[in-house]
């Protein structure tokens, strides 16, 4: 059968028969095209999460794999951005200079990596600065990076997602502390629907069952008590971390759950890492080791007293802290000495995974987001959107 010959042929069916016998229904005898490529040698698509906290600016860049995802580069670079924050209220000169530098750096390894997509959300110090806006602005004209600055119930949120899967099978509770830069997100989930309804169900309705999002992180907190020496600012650091707690309505709810055996905690942050890796005994740092490990309230208290002896001058020799956090230590551990107050006798799986994590899952598995398309003049034709790499 020549060309012409099929398609009158199949407009003769159609007429005859109706849809059921249109041309897709009729075995064309013509030889087929090969295909040229195959799905197997596609690359998987990019992804990219950049969180710009209080201190640090990290990526993560990743391929998704099932359920989870593999990272083929990531980047972490101390900023200090919300440094004099506390003070002035605004971002100094100083820090955003650090972080365009760090956030340039960053720029370039997703465009040599060509990404397809990107999320950057910014945090605390980006929420509290006068000229925060301004900072967010001055980023998307010199690097292409689009950020938003998130509220701290997201922040929590996503906190939860990049640890979802620590939570252990026979809890019924998870206290999740997130330490940050320049705030502390404290999360109570209820653990059941966590485990029904896996990363999916996570994804559409978090069980968060009440957050808190306290006023105090490292880089604040040591700035407001930099002014006395450090045997005198640590009593005084974690009074003000109690005062904090005590304002939250849940915790004696949270302390219950507690003290009848049904709840863990699990710890995410910098402070948390490294004092795991001090607990551990860790010649240097490992995450291997430290990511997923069960640490109970003694051991964690034992290793803040050793860092209290040791000093401000010497926290540093510790070797899975450093220089870049020492000055930041004694503040993360009267956080974490506050904080853990709410669970008594309670044991803690620490995470080094956190917000970008939680940012990768949701972009991978969450619903996808709608680029919108501008509004155009009446009489004027559309023009095809062009494909949205930055968000």
């Amino acid at each position: 059968m020549t060309p012409e010959e099929f398609v009158c042929y199949s407009y003769l069916q159609l007429t005859r028969f109706g849809q059921h016998m249109t041309v897709e229904n009729v075995r064309d005898a013509r030889p087929k095209r090969k295909r040229t490529g195959s799905r197997k040698g596609r690359k998987p698509p990019l992804y990219a999460a950049v969180d710009m906290g209080t201190n640090n600016c990290r990526l993560l860049i990743a391929a998704r794999r099932g359920d989870t995802f593999s990272v083929l580069d990531s980047h972490s670079q101390v900023a200090r951005l919300g440094e004099g924050l506390e003070a002035t209220g605004r971002l100094s000169d100083a820090s955003i200079e650090r972080a365009m530098d760090a956030l340039g750096k960053i720029s370039k390894k997703i465009r040599a990596k060509k990404v397809g997509q990107v999320r950057c959300i910014a945090t605390e110090a980006c929420r509290r600065a006068e000229n925060g806006a301004e900072f967010i602005k001055r980023v998307r004209d010199e690097t292409g990076l689009t950020f938003k600055i998130i509220g701290p119930e997201e922040e929590a949120r996503l906190a939860l997602i990049g640890c979802h899967n620590l939570i252990e099978p026979d809890t019924d509770r998870v206290l999740v502390i997130d330490i940050g830069g320049g705030s502390t997100e404290l999360s109570f989930v209820d653990a059941r629907p966590a485990h029904e309804g896996g990363l999916k169900g996570l994804l559409q309705r978090p069980p968060i069952l009440a957050w808190r999002s306290l006023p105090v992180g490292v880089v604040t907190l040591t700035e407001a008590f930099a002014h006395l020496p450090a045997d005198e600012a640590y009593p005084q650091m974690l009074a003000h971390v109690m005062t904090q707690i005590e304002k939250w309505k849940r915790s004696p709810e949270i302390r219950q759950s507690f003290e009848e055996g049904r709840a863990h905690v699990i710890g995410t942050s910098g402070t948390v890492t490294c004092l795991t890796g001090v607990t551990l005994g860790l010649t240097k740092y490992r995450r291997d080791k430290v990511d997923g490990a069960w640490i109970n309230q003694a051991e964690m208290m034992g290793t803040v007293q050793k860092l209290r002896d040791a000093g401000p001058d010497k926290i540093h020799k510790f070797p899975t802290i450093g220089t870049d956090r020492a000055g930041l230590m004694l503040a993360g551990c009267a956080i974490v000495e506050g904080t853990w107050s709410l669970a008594p006798n309670g044991k803690m799986r620490i995470a080094d995974r956190g917000l970008r994590e939680g940012l990768l899952l949701s972009m991978m598995h969450g619903p996808k987001r709608r680029k919108r398309r501008p509004r155009r003049k009446p009489g004027t034709k559309s023009k095809p959107s062009e494909q949205e790499t930055v968000s």
